[in-house]
This record gives C-alpha cells, structure tokens and sequence, in this order.
C-alpha cells in the first residue's frame, strides 16, 4: 500500500479531512484525530484504536500492525506497516479509528467565564497601605 491508498481510504468516510499535525498529514472527523501518515517515516501511518481494538489486530496481523511507543501506544494508538498492509485489511482498522472519534465526546470550547478572572499577563496585584 502508497501513502496515497491510505489517504483515499481515510478521506473516503464521511466528515473526514486532511490537516497536517507535527509536519506530517493528519485525518480528523469532528476535529479529533482518526489516523496519521507519515510518522517517523513515510513507510508508516498510525490509526487511533482503543487498547482492546489494538490488541485484536496487532494479534491478527503482527506485520501490518504495532503498537506506537510510549503512553500513546498504550492508549490505542496503533502503527500501520504501509507495506504489508492491504485495503481489505486496513480498511476496517481505519473505519474503527473513524467510529471511535466521530462517538468521542466534543471537547467544550475554552471562553472567558471558563478560564476564570485572570489579570492580564504582565500585572501584578499590589496591596498598598494607607498611612
């Protein structure tokens, strides 16, 4: 598989858009991240699973699939081997990334009331005694 079989897969799912994320392209549903291409190398892509959902394919597929190092692997996130990977297997991986953030819930919007009552950067408050 290209990285550009991988871009037609991701793109092809309803709401998905391609962004670009630590200089390499990105593939969101509802502004969250599905999948990645890219990363460390153009040779792999990564798609955003849950544990139990990487599990199962990194069982059923040790050469396309790995977990990412680190405390993100550990959450799901999922490496793809572009060159053992096919459409019919990295379809339905890319489709569970897709699922799992269209369902993940919206992240609210940060507004003045929601960031509290900061003094504007730079000024210090200042307790002066009448005397």
């Amino acid at each position: 598989m290209m990285p550009d079989d991988f871009r037609r897969l991701a793109l092809a799912l309803e709401g998905a858009e391609e962004r670009v994320h630590m200089h390499h392209p990105d593939f969101r549903v509802g502004g969250r991240i599905f999948a990645t291409l890219g990363y460390p190398d153009a040779a792999w892509g990564m798609v955003k699973l849950n544990p139990e959902q990487q599990n199962d394919l990194v069982r059923a597929q040790p050469a396309v699939f790995s977990p990412v190092n680190g405390a993100w692997g550990r959450q799901g996130c999922t490496r793809v081997a572009l060159s053992a990977a096919t459409a019919a297997v990295l379809g339905p991986a890319i489709r569970m990334a897709w699922e799992n953030a269209r369902a993940a819930k919206p992240r609210p919007k940060a507004t003045a009331s929601s960031r509290g009552t900061a003094r504007p950067r730079g000024s210090k408050a200042t307790t002066r005694s009448r005397g």
